[in-house]
């Protein structure tokens, strides 16, 4: 399984069973766009996360791409048609650890 697979396995599951933990995924200079609305550092992103609308949410993932970017970050996008969601991650390698430096959530709604 390749990192980006790991990634967003790890992640997901993490937020089903404990959102808490996604703490460990920010830093105080990652940033969370969930509809257009911005949220930076990591005790406010995982208290946005975890006072979301919604509480439970089934997840299945079609395909993952990751885009090398500079300073030695990945960016890792993905599409969820049939679960209504897009999300794209921006990974940053900070002495070998990786972390969530950007995080871009929007909901896709039905063409009218």
């Amino acid at each position: 399984m390749s990192r980006r697979q790991q990634f967003v396995q790890f992640y997901y599951k993490t937020f089903d069973e404990n959102r808490a933990g996604l703490a460990q995924l920010y830093k105080e200079t990652s940033m969370l766009t969930f509809e257009a609305q911005g949220t930076q550092g990591s005790a406010a992103i995982v208290e946005k996360l975890q006072n979301l609308p919604f509480q439970q949410i089934q997840h299945r993932t079609d395909t993952v791409d990751a885009q090398p970017s500079a300073d030695d970050g990945i960016l890792l996008g993905g599409e969820d048609k049939p679960m209504s969601f897009t999300q794209a991650f921006q990974l940053k390698n900070a002495e070998g650890s990786w972390y969530v430096l950007n995080d871009v959530f929007r909901l896709v709604y039905p063409a009218a």
